[in-house]
């Protein structure tokens, strides 16, 4: 009967050393949660940098939009495929 108990108690912590330590086990668990948490924080490294690029993209859309309307008003810019019709108020 001591043999049996003791052949069970070899195995159980065999089979909770190969849970622990094995493939799978703890340590991996451990190595892939730290290598999560780095991509996440190059995810987020990434997403700043895209929303600072989309940003600046924006900010010259609107920079060359506000650059042709001060053109158009100011210099008479006209696009060449466009007419100029200008009129003037009728004074009394």
């Amino acid at each position: 009967m001591r043999w049996i108990t003791a052949a069970l108690l070899l195995l159980l912590a065999g089979l909770q050393a190969e849970l622990w330590l094995g493939g799978g086990g703890l340590p991996q668990v451990m190595k892939l949660q730290a290598q999560l948490d780095a991509q996440f924080q190059r995810n987020t490294s990434q997403r700043h940098a895209i929303d600072r690029l989309s940003a600046e993209v924006e900010d010259l859309r609107q920079g060359l939009e506000m650059v042709e309307e001060r053109a158009r008003a100011d210099l008479g810019m006209v696009k060449p495929d466009e007419i100029l019709v200008q009129y003037a108020p009728v004074r009394r």
